[in-house]
């Protein structure tokens, strides 16, 4: 049994940061392969097939994040974690919203003037009114960032693979539900399994029986020893090296 895993590797890595911590080493350097052949528990399959679909950190952004990024991507394709590494794009724009601060509760309050705007001298922006809105409310316009396509090439590979015969089960390790629909025809196809890659319960669109289709479905949840036991060598093809910290 030839098994395809595709994965959405920002939902991978958000996934293992809300288990792990954000300024927690130890679980970032992950080997993917390890991690879907510990995951693969249909009897005789074996992994044939590792998608890693991801996007490009901008180095404008971070430089320090683009570079620790290609380091990675490098290492997994010298070590054979990944089969194919499909690539997805960051989009970027202005928009307007409300001017408002974080309370300790975790609700956003808006940030009111009080007739003089002499606190704004202390903050690093510049704030307009805007008739069309609400007496009162201030806008900033803040630069937004969207990571675009994971999504999209996930269930394409998925799909493609699944119909053309190129494997006879998946694993898809997201918990994105906009695969909702991907994942319901290849269960008509397939074994299938669901991976949860983070402390999230499972979106409810991704939930389906183990009896449809040709049945043997699963859905599994990781946890941080998922993270933590499925790790690259430190050094890879004796030239690519786990960032510090990672």
């Amino acid at each position: 049994m030839k098994v395809g895993v595709y994965v959405d590797a920002y939902n991978l890595y958000y996934g293992g940061r809300s288990f792990c911590g954000r300024g927690t080493s130890g679980w970032r350097w992950l080997d993917v392969r390890a991690l879907a052949e510990s995951l693969c528990g249909w009897q005789g399959a074996t992994v044939a097939r590792v998608v890693y679909c991801t996007a490009r950190v901008d180095p404008n952004d971070d430089q320090s994040a683009y570079t620790d990024q290609d380091i990675y991507l490098k290492a997994l394709k010298a070590h054979g974690s990944i089969d194919a590494l499909q690539l997805g794009r960051y989009v970027a724009w202005p928009k307007r919203a409300p001017l408002a601060v974080k309370k300790p509760n975790g609700k956003a309050e808006l940030l009111v003037p009080d007739g003089t705007e002499s606190w704004t001298s202390s903050l690093p922006i510049s704030l307009e009114r805007n008739p069309k809105v609400p007496a009162g409310m201030l806008l900033a316009t803040v630069r937004m960032r969207e990571e675009k396509g994971s999504d999209v090439n996930v269930a394409t590979h998925l799909l493609a693979d699944v119909l053309t015969n190129q494997v006879d089960g998946a694993i898809v390790i997201s918990n994105d539900s906009d695969l909702a629909l991907p994942l319901e025809i290849a269960r008509t196809f397939v074994p299938v399994g669901t991976v949860n890659p983070g402390d999230k319960p499972l979106a409810g669109a991704l939930r389906g029986l183990k009896t449809d289709g040709p049945g043997r479905h699963f859905w599994a949840q990781l946890s941080p020893k998922h993270y933590q036991d499925n790790q690259l060598p430190e050094t890879v093809a004796a030239r690519w090296t786990k960032p510090a910290d990672w």
